[in-house]
């Protein structure tokens, strides 16, 4: 019988609320659900959100009664924040989150690389905003308590799955027994210990780093910017790397490698804590600065994904389906694609309105997504943490270069974290115009952003389905064209047409989007009325044409949406 604690976890700066378990006494018998979701964190939550927005319903079970414990994922990307968007959680990570968009590395005392993320005027989220993790835990549960399609399970701890034809059975422990949930489909979002992928005997493909480091969090008034910090081979530490992070409500998160020889244990023993946090502050200068310890875990860099991410009826995503080192912020920006690439994959294929190929194109393009992420976090991580003598030869050689070359510089560059293209998809159109393009969001490539008033941009248009962007000057849209909508609609397919160009309505159209001074065709790389651009749900090019016709519409169309 599963008992989870009923006590909050403690913070200095978080106020922990518990949640009522969720008992099968007090529902009765349990119906065939058409989706589960094992985990509640990032990526579980804004799955079940995700699905929700394309009208599927879901169960997500959550072991405990209240969000994570630490800050643990802190740096949330522009690409993230957009998909937050969709869910509606995203104007409060942006009210209560610290934007930034400067990191810089210090070796011996001297800046020797300054990293400098794009942001420009058709932004609307800066590159890259941080918030401890249980906030945003705590704004994505909120919107799920909200939704009246997700039905949320605290404390009910997943325990064995056996998968049927058409169906997976499982048992769910809770603190008054256990209870049997079939589901068409199981979403294993238990994280890196996932237990799912345990019992089912699956292995991942990568590597595994020596280095550990230990994350603490600390509350302390230092009188530096947002902007990240990396310490390479300090006095107090040396052959290592330190970072450091500003957190909203006076907090600072510290990451520090540990030496080889050192066990987690010693290292998160409270003298080696305060010892390594005082030497840090006095090497920045501020040993005077009085510190509160919140809260401190140990963490090991590994590159490695599963090879497919279905398994019949279960579908693997976030850690559980991959683990990525923390450089360059991968671990929860790489989940939240995950969560939308796969709930309307999923939600299509729920609704009958693709085969279950479309599943295994989720499976091809996140996993080619991770195998990228992999091959680039790589390299950060063998800088990072050298795995080898070769590399730690390699890597102070250029720490040493650094003081005085700036042709070396750019080899502390941490690769930050960008959404993947999926350029081979299988849903991407073999006969559009994406070769003629010389401008614009490419095949698999996620659409551009374009602000298009003070509070106004191009993205807060789209999402909910597949979108049409039609550049026009005319008056009305096709009449062959509208009927390819007509007829795509009445089959159920979520489908909008947003007409960009001329400042009054275009007949035909869902929206109309003015263009007076070119600037949305110019960043699209659209010349002439006709051309168009067809987005997946999750906002990715899939179609682009300089000119746009009845027929090659349907043909995308059938191309996106595999039978």
């Amino acid at each position: 019988m599963h008992q989870p604690t009923a006590q909050a976890r403690r913070s200095i700066y978080y106020h922990y609320q518990v949640f009522k378990p969720w008992l099968p006494s007090a529902h009765g018998a349990q119906v065939r659900k058409q989706v589960v979701i094992v985990g509640s964190g990032p990526l579980g939550l804004t799955t079940a959100l995700e699905l929700a927005r394309h009208g599927v319903p879901s169960v997500v079970l959550e072991s405990e009664l209240q969000v994570s414990e630490g800050s643990r994922a802190i740096v949330f990307t522009r690409r993230s924040m957009e998909i937050l968007q969709q869910v509606g959680v995203a104007e409060r990570v942006s009210q209560n989150g610290l934007p930034w968009r400067f990191g810089n590395s210090y070796y011996r005392g001297q800046r020797v690389f300054r990293m400098e993320a794009p942001h420009d005027d058709d932004d609307r989220f800066f590159p890259m905003i941080n918030l401890q993790q249980q906030y945003l835990e705590e704004y994505l549960v909120d919107a799920c308590l909200a939704e009246p399609l997700i039905d949320f399970r605290w404390g009910n701890r997943w325990l064995s799955t056996s998968q049927h034809d058409g169906f997976a059975s499982s048992e769910i422990d809770t603190p008054e027994g256990p209870y049997t949930l079939q589901t068409d489909w199981l979403i294993a979002a238990d994280g890196a210990r996932s237990g799912i992928r345990s019992a089912m005997g699956l292995q991942m493909e990568g590597a595994s780093y020596e280095g550990r480091f230990v994350i603490a969090d600390i509350r302390i008034d230092l009188p530096l910017p947002t902007e990240r910090l990396a310490f390479f081979d300090p006095d107090w530490n040396p052959g290592n790397t330190v970072l450091m992070h500003r957190e909203p409500h006076g907090m600072w998160r510290v990451d520090y490698q540990l030496p080889a020889n050192e066990t987690p244990e010693q290292a998160l023993s409270p003298a080696s804590l305060t010892s390594r946090i005082n030497a840090l502050l006095a090497q920045i200068g501020h040993a005077d600065k009085p510190w509160e310890m919140d809260w401190s875990s140990v963490y090991s860099a590994r590159t490695l994904t599963l090879p497919d991410y279905r398994h019949g009826r279960v579908l693997f995503a976030g850690d559980a389906a991959h683990m990525l080192p923390i450089f360059g912020v991968r671990g929860a920006n790489t989940a939240f694609q995950d969560a939308q690439s796969l709930a309307w994959q999923l939600a299509y294929v729920v609704k009958g309105l693709a085969s279950e190929k479309l599943l295994a194109n989720y499976s091809a393009e996140r996993v080619g997504a991770a195998r990228e992420i992999i091959d680039e976090a790589g390299k950060s991580t063998r800088f990072m943490t050298p795995p080898s003598a070769g590399f730690r030869l390699l890597r102070d050689a250029v720490l040493s270069l650094s003081l005085s070359e700036e042709f070396v510089r750019p080899l502390y560059h941490w690769r930050t974290s960008r959404p993947h293209a999926y350029a081979s998809s299988m849903l991407n159109s073999p006969g559009d115009d994406n070769a003629l393009f010389k401008a614009g969001p490419a095949h698999g490539e996620p659409s551009q952003n374009i602000r298009l008033g003070a509070d106004d941009y191009l993205l807060d248009h789209l999402g909910g389905g597949f979108d049409l962007i039609y550049f026009t000057d005319g008056a009305s849209i096709p009449a062959p064209l509208q009927q390819v909508l007509a007829d795509s609609r009445a089959k159920g397919l979520a489908l909008r047409l947003i007409a960009v160009g001329r400042a009054g309505d275009v007949a035909g159209a869902d929206v109309t989007l003015a263009d007076a001074d070119g600037h949305l065709r110019a960043r699209y790389g659209v010349r002439a009325s006709g051309a168009a651009y067809l987005l997946r749900p999750d906002q990715h090019v899939c179609a682009r044409w300089m000119t746009l016709d009845a027929h090659r519409l349907q043909a995308a169309l059938s191309t996106a949406l595999p039978h």
